[in-house]
């Protein structure tokens, strides 16, 4: 596998993304809260005449802490566009294996949003899914349906 991904922090986790999912990165400096949105969605905010939804990727995972940072990863779902907040953006590594099981437990938020293990340039990692942090928690009441 010859694949570039997005080293990133989440709770003091480090994780990536597949390179391919990313749009760009940004810092968010005006974010509008939207009443009745889950917890997990910090509001919303425009990136280039375009309106994004900030997404608390720690929150979305079910992890104790909201994400203070203020770096996020802009990334297009189902035609929409999403910023998902992380504390950090560190670098971009080259992916040296496909992702494989997970092996022990790294939690319920960390397992729903997981797409396996990668080995990178910068060491084993987590690789996760925008996708699953755009949904929110796995126990959310917005996929029960």
């Amino acid at each position: 596998m010859s694949e570039l991904l997005l080293l990133a922090r989440i709770a003091g986790r480090r994780i990536a993304f597949r390179a391919l999912d990313v749009n760009s990165v940004v810092e968010i400096d005006t974010l509008t809260p939207v009443p009745g949105t889950p917890s997990f969605v910090s509001g919303l905010a425009a990136l280039r005449s375009r309106a994004l939804t900030v997404i608390d990727s720690a929150k979305a995972l079910e992890l104790e802490q909201a994400t203070t940072g203020l770096e996020a990863i802009v990334t297009e779902h189902d035609g929409h566009l999403y910023a998902l907040q992380v504390e950090a953006v560190e670098d971009v590594a080259e992916a040296l294996s496909e992702p494989q099981d997970v092996r022990g437990s790294v939690g319920p938020g960390w397992e729903h949003a997981a797409r396996g293990m990668v080995e990178s340039s910068a060491g084993p990692i987590l690789l996760l899914d925008a996708g699953a942090i755009i949904a929110g928690p796995a126990h959310s009441a917005l996929r029960a349906a």
